[in-house]
């Protein structure tokens, strides 16, 4: 029999993108079995053994570039955990990852909850696709492609972070020939956003209060119909990277500075050689690098983004999506799975469980 002559596949994210989308689709369903028990470590913890079950079949050299388990001592994914199979020629990947975004909202039952996570092909020269800032919270201030191409065209950065929120939202505002008061703005519902929401309230735009769930209320700007306009202030440096990743991807933007939280954070910053960077501005491209960026996230309760996993009869039902920097293509994905069939590979057992 002759020997086929079959091509090497030089883009292989596009096959990796949719083993990400499995990724997410397990940490889901194996953490909507805590949605509203009130134990949001055991949430987090279902939705890390998923993802990490699942990689461990995903054909990649993976290392966790910014892990959300660094910032608040919960059950993680953390930095420098190495991720996927390892095997000599397969694709190098800087990965961001949020099991659960939202876990104060899972435990509790409420809206705004996905599990997402990003990834970029390290092998472009650009050094690491995915920056990983120091700070725990930033600054953030994110808006859809509308506005990013105005400000391209004029060749002025127009909406900036430094600017007070009042001429952003009117020079949004003009720029989407949209009422003021029919511009809408998402906030987390944070005291420290309180003078924030008054001077919003004040210029008279409509305001989006969300009680977690950094991540989609980052992106939803960028979403046709998502009801957002822009979004603005200090929410969690890893969320930032990864909202970052799927603007890349969406033609969106965002712009980015740490924040310190206290004078102590401040001191640690400036002691390991951050003093400089505390006071740039980053946007997506400098916080997802190069075209191999990829993102997905699946709904685990209903957000603007997505809905949530739905439990009918014998089926579960998944709503992810998954987008890629390179062709902008955006894909929305219903899966039906069925709990009679239906298993989850998990770190902690090294083996496929039924759910």
């Amino acid at each position: 029999m002759a020997k086929l002559n079959r091509k090497p596949i030089q883009d292989s994210e596009r096959i990796i993108e949719f083993d990400l989308v499995r990724a997410t689709e397990a940490a889901a369903l194996n953490a909507s079995q805590w949605l509203g028990k009130g134990n949001k470590n055991a949430a987090d913890q279902a939705a890390c053994d998923a993802i990490r079950g699942m990689f461990d079949l995903i054909p990649c050299c993976g290392e966790v570039v910014i892990g959300e388990g660094i910032k608040d001592d919960a059950p993680g994914i953390f930095l420098g955990e190495q991720l996927g199979s390892w095997e000599p020629g397969t694709v190098p990947l800087d990965i961001a990852v949020d099991p659960v975004d939202g876990t104060t909202n899972i435990s509790k039952g409420l809206p705004n909850v996905i599990s997402v996570l990003a990834a970029g092909s390290a092998h472009d020269g650009l050094g690491k696709a995915l920056k990983n800032l120091p700070s725990f919270y930033c600054e953030k201030l994110a808006y859809g492609p509308r506005v990013r191409n105005f400000m391209l065209k004029k060749g002025v950065e127009q909406v900036k972070l430094d600017a007070p929120i009042e001429e952003n939202v009117l020079l949004i505002a003009k720029i989407l020939n949209t009422a003021v008061h029919e511009l809408t703005i998402t906030i987390l519902d944070r005291p420290r956003h309180e003078e924030l929401v008054a001077r919003i309230r004040k210029v008279g735009a409509r305001l989006r209060m969300i009680g977690d769930g950094d991540v989609a209320g980052a992106i939803a700007p960028s979403l046709t119909d998502s009801g957002t306009d822009l979004y603005a202030g200090v929410g969690g440096t890893p969320e930032a990277v990864l909202a970052a990743a799927a603007l890349r991807c969406l033609g969106g933007d965002i712009q980015v500075r740490m924040w310190p939280r206290d004078k102590t954070e401040k001191q640690t910053l400036v002691t390991n050689g951050f003093e400089e960077e505390m006071g740039n501005v980053y946007c997506a491209e400098d916080l997802a690098r190069g075209n191999g960026i990829m993102f997905c996230a699946t709904g685990i309760s209903d957000s603007p983004l997505l809905p949530g996993v739905r439990f009918i009869g014998h089926t579960a039902v998944t709503h992810s999506i998954s987008m890629r920097a390179n062709t902008r293509t955006v894909r929305y994905i219903k899966a039906v799975h069925d709990l009679t069939t239906k298993t989850i590979r998990l770190r902690s057992t090294r083996a496929e469980q039924p759910l």
